[in-house]
């Protein structure tokens, strides 16, 4: 019985240090999507966005992983501030992260300025041993009001 109790432990030791490694790796691939995405920097994004990205923008515009990358790169959606307010991860499958928190993104365009905070549900996927930028969906918040 003892034995049982010592193996369980360990299990459950286990299972939330691979968890945590998992977090702390996601946490630095979604710290990298951000920064690829502020620096419109075409290799490092094309590294980090899965082949099948599917990014819908607040406004309802859904780009794929070659014209998100193109809108980046040349100049059309420039980001320029981008802070996490909340991120947490959660692991319905293997090599399935689905990230959901809200984020605090200014951005300029050919229509103007944007200074928004986001509400989102995004998916990573590991591919090859790398965690990928698979999906991303969110939606404006309203101002908090005074």
């Amino acid at each position: 019985m003892k034995a049982l109790l010592i193996a369980i432990t360990f299990l459950l030791t286990f299972n939330v240090l691979a968890e945590d490694a998992k977090v702390t790796a996601l946490t630095a691939a979604d710290e990298a999507r951000t920064a690829a995405m502020k620096s419109a920097d075409r290799e490092k994004l094309n590294a980090i966005f899965s082949a099948e990205l599917r990014y819908a923008h607040s406004s309802g515009v859904v780009d794929t992983k070659a014209s998100f990358i193109e809108v980046l790169t040349t100049g059309r959606t420039k980001y320029v501030g981008y802070d996490v307010v909340e991120r947490t991860f959660t692991f319905p499958a293997p090599g399935i992260a689905l990230m959901a928190g809200r984020s605090r993104v200014q951005a300029e365009t050919a229509t103007g300025k944007m200074d928004s905070v986001l509400s989102y549900l995004a998916v990573w996927r590991e591919e090859n041993g790398q965690w990928r930028f698979l999906a991303w969906q969110s939606c404006k918040l309203p101002p908090a009001t005074p």
